[in-house]
């Protein structure tokens, strides 16, 4: 399995625990980022294959490089515990969305389907 994967958690030992996941996948970690300013930045230097996003950041909601990803064709997993999930499947009807917390096992599915 080859893919790159974004990570977006402003929660130190959760995106700790997302790298993981996200090795176990058999992918590699593009970036991690605590906020949305590092996110969008990170998206400026490398388009990852896909993303796992929580929405809630230190410096605002994801949705502006969650938007600026989907419309490169970048796959999304929100892993959100302050997330509405109709809403998101509203706005992002392609995305996958998982409530924390979320056990490993479904994260690294999620991860190796959007890779695929």
């Amino acid at each position: 399995m080859t893919g790159t994967v974004l990570i977006v958690e402003d929660e130190l030992f959760i995106a700790l625990d997302l790298e993981d996941t996200v090795k176990a996948a058999g992918c590699t970690v593009s970036a991690t980022c605590g906020s949305l300013s590092a996110a969008m930045e990170a998206i400026e230097n490398q388009l990852p294959t896909c993303a796992i996003l929580d929405v809630r950041l230190p410096d605002g909601e994801v949705f502006p490089a969650a938007d600026r990803l989907r419309n490169a064709g970048v796959a999304l997993i929100f892993h959100s515990g302050h997330a509405d999930e109709r809403q998101l499947k509203e706005r992002y009807p392609e995305a996958d969305v998982y409530s924390k917390p979320c056990s490993p096992s479904r994260l690294r599915d999620a991860v190796m389907r959007a890779v695929a």
